[in-house]
């Protein structure tokens, strides 16, 4: 199964331009696994001085935009897993600008950054392989609006790399 699978009713369409980074030749699994090689070079690779770089007042540092890759991965998986067991009990939305600050995210070296988003994706990865296509097709609601198990997952994939290519088009 890979992106271009989904349909339209299966996601808001705010969540496309995540879904639409994702290459839509690469299955699931196979997007997440390479985005973590992928996700784990690229952030090795910043220099030193660019960790804690704001490329305009009030922007986050590039810590935080990996704290908030980390942080958005685990509701999105903690949603597919939920949705992908058949759970119909409407989730909530969350605001991501609440969650920057008491992550503690620009005290934090970025080599625990990495180590807790390298350990976050696996975990994620883990529990994407034990469900069939018949769970990941399962729909839920997120604030309001119509999910699938496979959709959350996507954008997980997608989300990172527009991060990274924000990254390289405004910090670097």
């Amino acid at each position: 199964m890979t992106s271009k699978d989904l349909r339209e009713d299966e996601f808001h369409p705010y969540y496309g331009l995540y879904i639409e980074q994702v290459d839509s030749t690469k299955s699931l699994l196979q997007a997440l696994e390479e985005g973590l090689h992928q996700t784990l070079n690229f952030f090795n690779a910043l220099p030193e001085e660019k960790h804690d770089y704001r490329y305009e007042k009030g922007k986050w540092n590039c810590k935080e935009v990996l704290q908030h890759i980390i942080d958005t991965e685990r509701i999105f998986i903690y949603r597919a897993f939920r949705i992908s067991r058949g759970d119909r009990t409407p989730l909530a939305g969350f605001d991501q600008n609440d969650y920057v600050d008491p992550s503690g995210a620009t005290q934090k070296s970025m080599t625990t950054l990495l180590a807790e988003y390298a350990i976050g994706r696996n975990y994620a990865i883990s529990i994407l392989q034990g469900l069939s296509d018949n769970d990941l097709a399962q729909m839920g609601e997120v604030d309001g609006k119509p999910i699938s198990a496979r959709a959350a997952a996507f954008i997980i994939a997608g989300h990172e790399l527009w991060h990274s290519r924000i990254i390289q088009e405004r910090y670097l």
